[in-house]
């Protein structure tokens, strides 16, 4: 009998334990967090059935007796959010174990921001369609890695009732590897922690044969969320470590004939222009991030057990301290003229810029609403905020200098260097009536520092008509943003700027209709650039330098997107139309296609798969070129490459817990082109055939 009262006790804690974690709100604003691919539909690919009290009982007793549990852990237990979704309110969703889009897991390849690049993943980039920065104040002009990097933003925090581990992996033999792993465990019901380390590694497709053309790639995070038993207080943290090593090869010297002429020599065996030459960033930093609710807090309960908490007064505070460094390593003699000069060494360039940000950011945040748990109706909100920005950046160059016995050697010499402050104030209103229509202000003003009169302006207007019918938003936005460091005062091995330009100004007003139903989106955009910044080079030149446009640049971009599903067929699409009056300044394709075909059936009851073909089209352009040394794409010589459709064959499946492909990327190669490019000078990759699994461990 004792023993009988022993189980009934522990079912007791367990099922109060369950009700502590059972309210789990969603985010009835913002749809997605970071890495997620679908907009919440809660559904899982995995399922358990609920258990009535013997069985809970049995369960109990198997535990407590070493024996397999009954239990099916898997994603309903956990919750995830990020800082994006955390600024309004609570909000949290269910983890996303979809297989949509699963199979483009490259930055580079992403159907609705695709981007050129020199070659393959950890390589530098740069986007393909025309995509301008909404940031202002300090810019180094170093973004030619951005998508490999690990940012605050990119964290996801999470409410684990059971320690969740994901594995992502994905090879294409040497040419290509990449493994994630994400650890997360809630240590009591109101902290959570956790880590995130990824990997990239790459040989290359051509010239790979050397260690030295290797893409090395290395983030590591780790991330902790606090929020109080009265739900008044969050704090978020997060420390992030960045080492990204890209080989920069001055391409191959086949690369004219590599396509056309037959080539004696595997790709591997190509030989580079600059065989052990590479940049390197390195970078580590720490957020923090605190918010306190005052007064009421409303709770919008939605169907099931999801809801948002609603706070009527919010403080926030954020402190952020960063250190990067852009490295450039030439250890090769400049034998086929890869670099325009050079001004300290011609053989051994070791430039770096080093950038230490320090930021304050302080906000008030006002609601008014009418009381209860029902679905908001009327709502007004007042943000009005404060940001500090600390700067200070060093410039070196390897020069000869004089050792303390007056002997010549290669030293370190430092260029230049600078500090400085900005304050920005930050300002946000909005007006929500029903779920109809929804009103929003920003204001971004650097009133005070180094980039003085900066400014960002950016108004909303939403028009929903229900489900069915879908909603409308009107969008502008008028910007006016200093110009990067690369472009006014540059100081390296082989580029020497000092330059003075106005501030770049784009004014942008845009039409986007979404229906959900429908699976249906269209977006039409115009942008009006003033001062435009670029880099270009003297006719069949590589003396890359900065200049700015004169002349107002017009841009139309419309974009369309459509799903479509007959029984177990589905077609997605992606199309995006540009035209422009200074087509080859930009140098971006008219046209942009991205359409996936594929069939989706459950085989042997547990497989769920797909199976089809992915197909990325573009126009053809005038294809821009890239300087080593700087890091930047210039406008060379004018190159239009013939384009021709890039098809792969894929399948993906979910098993339990496990996600996986197969596929074979480039499958069209020969069939239609013998292989393409990009960027000038610059051959893209290979066929090649690629595995991929997830793997989630709920233990």
């Amino acid at each position: 009998m004792p023993e009988k009262f022993k189980y009934i006790i522990l079912l007791l804690i367990c099922i109060s334990g369950q009700i502590a974690f059972a309210q789990s709100p969603t985010n009835p604003n913002n749809p997605t967090y970071p890495g997620q691919q679908r907009k919440p539909n809660f559904n899982d690919t995995t399922t358990s059935k609920p258990e009535t009290a013997d069985q809970q009982l049995d369960s109990l007793r198997k535990k407590m007796d070493n024996k397999k549990d009954t239990v099916v852990f898997n994603s309903k237990f956990i919750r995830v959010t990020s800082e994006k979704l955390l600024r309004d309110s609570t909000q949290l969703f269910r983890l996303d174990t979809s297989l949509l889009n699963f199979e483009n897991y490259s930055p580079l390849l992403q159907p609705r921001d695709p981007r050129i690049s020199l070659g393959y993943t950890g390589e530098p980039q740069r986007s393909l369609l025309f995509s301008p920065s909404k940031t202002i104040g300090f810019d180094a002009g170093q973004h030619e890695l951005d998508p490999y990097l690990l940012n605050p933003d990119d964290i996801n925090y999470y409410r684990a009732r059971v320690p969740l581990t994901i594995l992502d992996f994905v090879t294409g033999g040497h040419k290509e590897q990449i493994l994630k792993v994400t650890h997360t465990q809630n240590v009591n019901p109101q902290l959570n922690v956790g880590f995130n380390l990824n990997f990239t590694g790459s040989q290359g497709y051509y010239g790979s044969a050397l260690l030295g053309q290797n893409v090395s790639n290395v983030n590591a995070a780790f991330f902790s969320w606090y929020e109080s038993k009265n739900k008044r207080y969050n704090l978020l943290t997060n420390l992030i470590y960045n080492n990204l090593k890209s080989p920069i090869t001055g391409s191959i010297l086949s690369n004219d004939t590599i396509f056309v002429e037959k080539n004696p020599l595997a790709t591997t065996d190509e030989i580079s222009r600059l065989p052990n030459t590479y940049e390197q960033w390195t970078g580590s930093s720490f957020y923090l991030k605190q918010f306190y609710y005052i007064g009421r807090i409303d709770s919008l309960k939605k169907k099931g057990a999801n809801s948002s908490i609603l706070p009527t007064q919010r403080v926030a505070y954020t402190f952020f301290v960063e250190s990067k460094k852009y490295n450039f390593r030439q250890n090769d003699a400049d034998t086929y003229n890869v670099f325009p000069d050079y001004y300290f060494d011609s053989n051994y360039a070791r430039d770096s810029l080093t950038v230490h940000h320090l930021q304050n950011s302080f906000s008030y945040s006002f609601y008014l609403r009418s009381k209860g748990d029902k679905p908001v109706k009327n709502e007004a909100k007042l943000d009005v905020g404060l940001t500090q920005d600390i700067y200070s950046y060093n410039q070196y160059v390897a020069d000869t200098i004089l050792n303390q016995y007056g002997a010549k050697i290669n030293g370190r010499v430092k260029e230049q260097s600078n500090a400085f402050q900005d304050i920005t104030l930050n300002g946000k209103i909005s007006y929500r009536f029903s779920d109809r229509l929804l009103l929003e202000g920003n204001v971004q003003q650097i009133a005070v520092g180094r980039d003085f009169g900066n400014f960002l302006y950016d108004a909303k207007l939403t028009l929903a008509g229900g489900g069915k019918v879908g909603k409308i938003v009107f969008e502008g936005y008028t910007q006016s943003s200093a110009p990067p460091l690369v472009y006014t005062n540059w100081v390296s091995d082989h580029f020497i700027f000092h330059n003075k330009f106005n501030n770049q100004k784009t004014n942008s007003l845009s039409f986007n209709y979404i229906n959900d139903a429908l699976q249906f989106d269209l977006k039409a955009e115009y942008f009006l650039i003033g001062d435009y910044l670029y880099f270009e080079a003297q006719p069949n030149g590589i003396d890359a330098h900065p200049v700015q446009l004169g002349a107002d640049i017009n841009l139309l971009k419309v974009s369309l997107g459509k799903s479509l599903s007959y029984r177990h067929w589905h077609f997605d699409t992606y199309a995006v139309y540009q035209k422009t009056d200074y087509q080859s300044t930009l140098r971006t394709p008219e046209f942009y296609n991205y359409s996936s075909l594929y069939y989706k059936g459950m085989y042997f009851d547990v497989l769920n798969t797909s199976i089809g073909i992915d197909v990325r089209y573009n126009t053809a352009y005038v294809a821009p070129s890239y300087a080593p040394g700087l890091g930047q794409f210039y406008n060379g010589p004018n190159v239009t490459f013939s384009s021709f459709p890039v098809a792969t064959v894929f399948l993906k499946a979910t098993l339990q817990r496990t996600n996986f492909f197969i596929m074979y990327d480039y499958a069209n190669q020969g069939l239609l082109s013998p292989g393409y490019y990009t960027v000038y000078k610059y051959p893209q990759q290979d066929h090649l055939l690629k595995f991929g699994v997830s793997w989630a461990f709920y233990n």
